[in-house]
């Protein structure tokens, strides 16, 4: 059957425009003021090259000294920023009142006040880069951790997104920690406080909540969740703890989730591999899972013939 391409596309397009001046969620046609989300990954990426000076850098860029360097590109982080904090801003109940210069001038002073968290972000991932050097035996040297390892970006990224979210500054947070979910697999929110020397090892399918508090010096591996232990309550929870507290010099086997606001992993606790805990842990405690009952069936010349693999009572999973 033959089809009228342009009668076809012409029709869905009217009915398509039609749809659009309904009231739904998903429209928003001021192209204008719109949240520009490649500017705020551009700005993720700026900051990343004042983080990390020598090792990320933009090569249109032609600078003649570090000092020319840092100048451009902490001035073009603040007119991006401004400009995109201005315009979530502007959707905001609370600033529903405030004129536009009054707005402006708020928002300016929150995105000088992020500008002045840099140097202690810097000092937090200067130690993110040491304890993955010191826990991970196949690490060359710390450029190699800098330059490749998935969990030390999501940590950096989280750290700038949880000062903006400290500021009060809506959405742009969870589009910086969001779009380094999609590069490494690492799901933090920007709500979560994580202390000194933290270090992710491997990191794919790890998901850190909201509310979680995490120590110093504390490792994780792979497919940890450290998550709400029920989110039935959706918004009615907004603003409530959901997510545990881990204490300092915690270690966190692959695949093991840590459930809730009221759960705390006490100090220097060691969390096998697969737990799985709802409830909080003393201080100094080895938490393992019993190990299966594995048996093999195996073919030789004197037919089939079983046999039990045997294994430690309980054990750690670790790569």
């Amino acid at each position: 059957m033959d089809i009228d391409v342009e009668q076809e596309v012409g029709g869905l397009v009217e009915e398509i425009l039609g749809d659009y001046k309904s009231e739904q969620t998903i429209n928003r046609l001021d192209t204008v003021n719109q949240l520009d989300k490649e500017a705020i990954i551009g700005i993720v990426n700026k900051l990343q090259q004042i983080i990390f000076p020598g090792y990320f850098k933009n090569k249109k860029y032609k600078f003649y000294t570090q000092k020319n360097n840092l100048t451009m590109l902490l001035e073009d982080v603040l007119y991006h920023l401004n400009r995109q904090v201005m315009i979530v801003s502007e959707h905001m109940k609370e600033y529903a009142d405030r004129d536009r210069k009054e707005l402006e001038g708020l928002v300016g002073e929150k995105c000088v006040a992020f500008l002045r968290c840099i140097p202690k972000v810097r000092a937090l991932i200067e130690t993110d880069v040491q304890a993955a050097y010191d826990g991970d035996p196949a690490a060359y040297n710390t450029d190699e951790i800098i330059f490749s390892y998935p969990g030390l970006y999501a940590i950096m990224v989280n750290r700038i997104a949880h000062e903006l979210y400290r500021l009060s500054v809506p959405l742009i947070p969870r589009i910086m920690t969001e779009h380094a979910h999609s590069l490494t697999g690492i799901d933090i929110h920007p709500g979560a406080t994580i202390g000194k020397y933290f270090f992710i090892d491997h990191g794919t399918g790890i998901v850190i909540g909201e509310t979680t508090i995490i120590g110093d010096n504390v490792k994780i591996y792979q497919g940890v969740t450290l998550g709400a232990l029920s989110t039935k309550g959706g918004q009615k929870l907004k603003n409530k703890r959901r997510h545990p507290t881990i204490e300092d010099n915690v270690t966190i086997y692959s695949g093991a989730s840590i459930l809730g606001g009221e759960t705390v992993i006490g100090a220097g606790s060691v969390i096998g591999g697969n737990a799985f805990i709802t409830a909080s842990i003393p201080a100094g405690t080895r938490v393992s899972i019993k190990n299966l009952e594995l048996s093999m069936d195996y073919i030789n010349k004197g037919g089939i013939k079983g046999m039990e693999i045997g294994q430690d009572e309980s054990w750690f999973y670790v790569i």
